[in-house]
């Protein structure tokens, strides 16, 4: 059994740390300068903390590139920033540009091969890419590519993008870059990096995440503002849908690469992927959360004694639904955090089991009590239903369920792994027979406009939304062969 989460496919981060220089006067008596750099301009180890802040994003593997100006180096391997990680190995990625990636595999695809920054190496100059989305033509452009003699060692989209931007390279890196990104269809939110510079590209509908920070000596790119923060870092701003902006010594250089289209940004960044302590898009998600809790209440109250929270993502939605309803907020559910994904079960029985030990219920909090559990979502309804066990061992008297998200039916073409439509428990079953599945006593959704009023409510200039996991209405058309399989790598 897989966890019973949607997962967001990955975080990528950038930074560019301006050379010091210092003044020398040449063999002919002009002045000039030349460029040096110390352990203090090691962008590796300012990666590698950005790394360990997106983690959350993905955890299968992790990589950090860097450029001296002269060349690339790159280290990743299978595992968490921690775990692929030494601190000889951030000593040996000697450089003041930075492009670094944590990624989250979907079935069948997790391997060395996959995992980023990928780097491609030319007579030109070295390129590096950390991608996190999907493309949609992904297919039609690696074939394209296999028949002008490219050849592939990863089945990741990134790949395409890399030797897309490697076969335009020598009409200069603006033009590759543009070529490269109007030929792509999907959803992408890209840092790249040259020998000399870093650039940040985001998708002419902004569904995936990119910002922009700055630090004292240098410019930031990043999938989430708690990254940023990472570095001591200040925010400037997001990067906006269809936006080049390209960093070197000179500065931020910022350009569109096509006409502009309608902000569609998950939504499922508000309700689950993104950190807490994040904003994107002008958006606090802390304060999304508790909105869309407090929505909840106004929408599907019922009559109990304590609110509780699925750790961790629903703890926000849980504080909002208990202010709104005025009933007491509990941590009535504790998380053990030392149990990841790759925790061995290796038994059918025991990996549904899993839950058990990853989560279990407070019984001075819950005992005879009537509960209220927050979640953010219901994918197979697994978790939901050993959830239930679990509040009910404990001496709950009566366990209503209410999800900060309306029901997930549809699969996502646009960056997060998503069970096949069979595999998704509202795809297959009525409200009614979800909570019969579950053992709760009551169920109850938010609607799909209470969820999005929430994260308009907090920003005034308002945003679309990519919804298409609830709707089944996608930003863009997606291509048959797509329907019914799950997306090839995410990223």
């Amino acid at each position: 059994m897989e966890e019973d989460k949607l997962h967001e496919e990955c975080g990528v981060f950038g930074i560019f740390l301006k050379t010091a220089r210092t003044k020398k006067a040449d063999l002919d008596g002009e002045e000039g300068y030349i460029a040096y750099s110390t352990e203090e301009f090691n962008a590796a180890t300012q990666a590698y903390y950005a790394l360990c802040s997106l983690q959350h994003r993905g955890q299968d593997s992790a990589g950090i590139a860097v450029s001296d100006g002269g060349g690339l180096t790159v280290h990743k391997d299978m595992g968490t920033a921690a775990e692929v990680f030494t601190a000889e190995h951030l000593s040996a990625l000697q450089g003041h540009i930075a492009c670094a990636h944590v990624r989250y595999a979907t079935a069948g695809s997790t391997s060395i091969e996959n995992a980023q920054p990928m780097v491609q190496n030319s007579r030109l100059g070295g390129i590096a890419v950390a991608h996190n989305g999907q493309l949609v033509n992904y297919e039609q452009l690696r074939e394209m590519l296999e028949e002008n003699g490219s050849t592939f060692a990863s089945s990741s989209d990134t790949e395409v993008i890399v030797k897309l931007i490697a076969k335009s390279y020598k009409k200069g890196l603006e033009r590759a870059l543009t070529d490269t990104i109007q030929m792509i269809k999907g959803s992408f939110a890209l840092v790249v990096m040259t020998e000399k510079c870093l650039i940040g590209a985001r998708d002419p509908n902004g569904i995936r995440p990119l910002c922009l920070g700055k630090v004292e000596d240098g410019w930031i790119l990043a999938s989430e503002s708690c990254a940023i923060d990472a570095v001591n870092g200040t925010f400037v701003r997001d990067i906006q849908p269809g936006e080049i902006v390209i960093i070197n010594e000179d500065g931020v250089l910022s350009f569109e690469f096509g006409e502009r289209t309608s902000k569609r940004t998950c939504i499922f960044e508000y309700v689950y992927f993104a950190r807490p302590d994040s904003v994107i898009d002008g958006i606090p998600v802390t304060e999304a959360r508790l909105k869309m809790g407090a929505c909840l209440a106004r929408e599907c109250a019922v009559p109990a004694d304590v609110v509780v929270g699925v750790p961790d993502s629903g703890l926000g939605a849980a504080q909002g639904y208990a202010l709104q309803a005025r009933i007491p907020y509990a941590m009535g559910i504790i998380k053990n955090k030392y149990i990841g994904r790759t925790f061995i079960a290796p038994t059918q029985k025991e990996r549904e089991n899993l839950v058990f030990v990853k989560l279990n219920a407070v019984r001075s909090v819950v005992e005879g009590k009537r509960v209220v559990v927050i979640d953010d979502s219901i994918v197979r309804g697994t978790t939901s239903r050993r959830l239930v066990q679990i509040l009910r061992r404990a001496g709950a008297k009566e366990v209503h369920f209410r999800i900060s998200s309306p029901p997930v039916k549809f699969p996502c073409y646009f960056g997060i792994n998503t069970p096949t439509r069979g595999e998704l428990i509202s795809n297959q079953h009525t409200e009614k027979e979800i909570c019969e599945e579950i053992g709760a006593d009551s169920l109850a959704f938010i609607s799909a406009e209470g969820m999005m009023e929430a994260c308009r409510d907090c920003n005034p200039q308002g945003y679309g939304f990519c919804k298409g996991c609830f709707t089944g209405e996608y930003p863009m058309s997606v291509p048959g062969e797509l329907h019914g399989r799950r997306c090839n790598d995410g990223c």
